[in-house]
């Protein structure tokens, strides 16, 4: 590609939006796995009697070890949710945006 065709692109508002959205996704998701993960590391410093119950008497597993696992496995959750997102709704934007400025 030449430049004139990264000018057209970068002053094309489809590919504004796209940019903002993506930003803004990206953040949203950025933030809630900070929150899970300041949420954790709160109920270690003021309640880890929470994270060091048994989950039932008699049972060597403590209710740390599911929601450290959860935890973990959110962080996954939420990058498939991304990915699906960047496949789908950003890769047709972006065809889109390409499209257009080849014209």
């Amino acid at each position: 590609m030449n430049d004139s065709i990264y000018k057209r692109i970068d002053q094309n508002p489809r590919f504004k939006d796209l940019v903002a959205k993506r930003e803004r996704f990206a953040w949203t998701l950025s933030f809630l796995m900070l929150g899970l993960y300041v949420a954790f590391i709160l109920l270690i410093a003021f309640e880890p009697q929470v994270l060091g119950a048994r989950i039932s008497d008699g049972s060597p597993v403590t209710w740390g070890i599911p929601i450290g696992v959860g935890l973990i496995l959110s962080a996954f959750v939420l990058t498939g949710i991304y990915v699906r997102r960047a496949n789908g709704e950003f890769d047709e934007m972006n065809k889109l945006i390409l499209k257009e400025a080849q014209q």
